[in-house]
């Protein structure tokens, strides 16, 4: 057990819009990597690093995120006086009018703990790292937050958050999706900070009228506080617009990038679901693909990411494409460069056909 830290996940960011996969969920609650949601990989994280008590903040939209997180069983974070606590919004009655939520619920849950640092995360940015050495390092420099970012540049496109940082790391800037980028150095949507100055903030937050509490409004008081960086040195993937999310996908699906997200020496884990194994029939085709279980391969799949219970059926051919949970494939379709929602039925002698730069993306529950 970590007793420095306390966990923040912030479950959603309206500056990142996924279009038809966002409609019903918020970022948190994307499925990704044939069996995940983005969600597992921050809690993972926090988890990894033996940090055992986690707020989850979610605002919109979260109905599918409290059915994956469940009681945090699948984390060990199902416990008594620790553990996974889900906060959803505190209207208050500016809510009537459409005015952003209250921000006392989180002020209320994190003012009494007793950790000393708070570290808050998005969910935005896939990586496997722990947290120990990041944690050690912010406290030796004595700074009043510390960010995580990489050198990916404008790599993902726009929503982007790129750092200018002086010669002793220290925040001087920050630019979102510039026309011109200052510098390489990019968000990886996590900072840490003593958890009393984040209570602080809330509160004077909440006298000014302020109701956003993203993480770019923390980044934001760099002329104010002391905020350095820390440079992450693994594999960053980051789903801020539907083309990054489908890049970042197919990055998956080769080494070195699948190993360093889910074979590395932290599990990444999940929400587990007692599916039977998937069946592959004797005529099908399988390559550089990730399938979860329970699908039914009949046809030919490659270079393609099948989530749990799709089923591809014989003479239909699969390219490039990411199938979201009990997609439904009939005969003779034929998909390339598509991404379908989960409960959606492709109907016999489909064609669908795509660009690499700007897929084909079918809403859930469709059928086409």
């Amino acid at each position: 057990m970590y007793n420095k830290a306390i966990g923040l996940i912030l479950a959603d960011d309206l500056k990142i819009n996924l279009g038809e996969l966002s409609y019903s969920r918020g970022i948190g609650a994307m499925p990704f990597g044939g069996r995940y949601r983005l969600i597992d990989f921050p809690l993972s994280n926090f988890v990894n690093t033996g940090m055992l008590t986690i707020g989850v903040s979610t605002f919109l939209k979260y109905r599918s995120l409290m059915d994956h997180l469940g009681t945090g069983a699948a984390w060990d974070l199902d416990r008594m006086n620790q553990g996974l606590h889900i906060l959803p919004p505190n209207y208050g009655l500016e809510a009537h009018s459409g005015e952003s939520y209250d921000l006392t619920g989180l002020w209320d849950f994190y003012r009494d703990f007793k950790h000393p640092y708070i570290v808050i995360s998005t969910c935005h940015c896939v990586y496997n790292m722990t947290y120990e050495d990041f944690i050690q390092t912010h406290i030796d420099s004595g700074a009043d937050m510390t960010v995580l970012y990489n050198e990916d540049g404008d790599r993902c496109g726009n929503p982007t958050t790129f750092f200018d940082l002086d010669n002793n790391g220290k925040l001087i800037g920050v630019y979102s999706s510039p026309e011109k980028p200052p510098s390489d150095k990019t968000s990886m949507g996590t900072l840490i900070m003593h958890r009393e100055l984040f209570v602080d903030l809330l509160s004077n937050m909440m006298s000014q009228g302020i109701q956003d509490a993203s993480f770019l409004t923390f980044l934001r008081l760099f002329n104010s506080y002391d905020i350095r960086g820390y440079k992450f040195e693994g594999e960053c993937l980051r789903i801020n617009s539907i083309q990054s999310y489908f890049n970042e996908t197919m990055r998956v699906l080769s080494d070195p990038t699948r190993s360093a997200i889910f074979y590395g020496e932290n599990p990444i884990f999940t929400k587990v679901k007692d599916e039977a194994p998937t069946y592959y029939n004797d005529s099908c085709v399988v390559d550089n693909s990730i399938i979860s279980d329970g699908c039914v391969i009949q046809g030919t799949v490659q270079d393609s990411m099948l989530f749990r219970g799709v089923t591809v059926s014989g003479q239909s051919k699969v390219n490039n494409c990411v199938l979201f949970q009990d997609t439904f494939i009939s005969e003779g379709c034929q998909l390339e460069n598509v991404i379908i929602d989960k409960n959606s039925v492709i109907r016999p002698g489909t064609k669908l056909i795509g660009n690499p730069n700007y897929p084909i993306v079918i809403g859930k529950g469709v059928i086409v």
